[in-house]
């Protein structure tokens, strides 16, 4: 008897030595000797620690030489051990504590190398609390914001690739379940779906997909779900699950993603409830043929804002200009959404290995919203879009 092999999420500590060189290779650029970060998702990138921020510091010291530094608070000590944090682990006792929590990671950093007269680059997502509290106990450091990380974050190795490909193939699954779930309640003559319940099945499908299917499970939030909304609801684009329950002729969308190594990805595809009437079928239409045509835009050495202009053009041509109510789309990683943003202020050049997503939509008043999403992937040809549920209107009319 054969046993399926499972899938790790959890990546080759030695992969962040590879991370953290790429980010000490781009120090030069702007003449600085060390980063100082405390996001979340800069952590997880530079090390492989993942942690649920607090009030607790967490930040990491990455100098241009030296080793690199994790601070955290003592209680998520063997947390970082036991993800093998890639980094040197010093600790606090409490927060806010007797001893300041950048005191311990000042006294590493004298200790391995000094911090007097370096120009340290922090990271632009620090708050002004967090970023005077370093100062305080490294004031002889001359402190620069810095997009370092954040720029080096933009292509990813191929072990992150293959995190983002796995985490489409369960956003697909998750679209194709909660596809399940309004058909049974359709055959069954039953009462339809709400939008809260479908948003709750199609979640625990993916969760409990990946904790069938996966070992070393990264837990982020969200894991996996994410916007279901229907008819009048969904004209709003980021609105939140109600208990509107789904009715015939409605127009609805499964706005849906998930995480695996930390990695997201996003699906979302809009449905009709019934035999199209003209109208939906025109605003489907559009937005499939401005995905597409937005889709063959995102290649590499074209700029963010020319891939965003192509597509939201296919929707002006229509003369549906009037009801778009965002970009074409935005970077998508360690956070679901993150730089680049397809956007017209964004002058960006897309690079083979980046990830973005590709979501035109429209919002009509008092209808309905019609937005179709892949993340795609930038190859050296062109892209490709990693989830991969049918996108036209045929496969996503659910029949009465």
């Amino acid at each position: 008897m054969t046993t399926a092999t499972r899938f790790s999420q959890a990546l080759d500590p030695v992969f962040f030595d590879r991370v953290q060189e790429r980010v000490r290779g781009r120090l030069a650029e702007e003449n600085l000797d060390a980063i100082l970060t405390d996001d979340p998702e800069d952590v997880a990138y530079l090390t492989g620690f993942f942690h649920h921020p607090c009030e607790r510091p967490v930040a990491v010291w990455l100098a241009a030489d030296g080793p690199t530094v994790l601070l955290t608070p003592r209680l998520e000590r063997e947390n970082a051990e036991r993800q093998q944090a890639r980094a040197r682990i010093v600790s606090y006792g409490e927060f806010p504590g007797t001893e300041a929590p950048f005191a311990t990671l000042a006294a590493e950093v004298d200790r391995v190398g000094g911090g007097g007269g370096l120009r340290v680059g922090f990271t632009t997502h620090m708050t002004h609390e967090r970023l005077a509290a370093a100062r305080r106990e490294l004031p002889a450091a001359d402190y620069a914001p810095t997009t370092i990380v954040t720029r080096a974050r933009y292509v990813k190795f191929d072990e992150e690739i293959a995190l983002h490909r796995e985490a489409a193939r369960v956003t697909d699954v998750m679209l194709g379940a909660g596809v399940a779930l309004v058909r049974e309640a359709v055959a069954a003559n039953g009462r339809l779906p709400s939008e809260a319940e479908l948003a709750s099945g199609v979640t625990g499908i993916g969760v409990s997909m990946m904790y069938a299917e996966h070992d070393d499970v990264v837990v982020v939030s969200p894991l996996a779900g994410g916007l279901v909304y229907a008819g009048a609801n969904s004209a709003f684009p980021h609105g939140l699950p109600s208990g509107y329950r789904l009715s015939p002729g409605d127009t609805f969308m499964l706005s849906l993603g998930c995480a695996v190594g930390g990695r997201f990805v996003e699906g979302e595809r809009t449905f009709v409830l019934g035999k199209p009437t003209p109208d939906q079928f025109r605003f489907h239409d559009t937005i499939r043929r401005a995905q597409s045509v937005g889709g063959q835009a995102i290649r590499p050495g074209a700029r963010c804002r020319e891939a965003n202009a192509a597509c939201l053009a296919v929707i002006e041509e229509a003369g549906l200009g009037e009801y778009i109510r965002h970009r074409q789309g935005h970077g998508i990683g360690l956070g679901m959404h993150e730089p680049p943003w397809l956007e017209a202020g964004d002058d960006t050049l897309l690079e083979a290995g980046m990830i973005v997503s590709n979501e035109p939509g429209i919002y009509i008043p008092r209808h309905a919203g019609y937005r179709i999403s892949d993340s795609m992937l930038v190859t050296e040809s062109g892209s490709e879009a990693l989830t991969a549920f049918p996108r036209g209107l045929a496969d996503c009319t659910i029949e009465l």
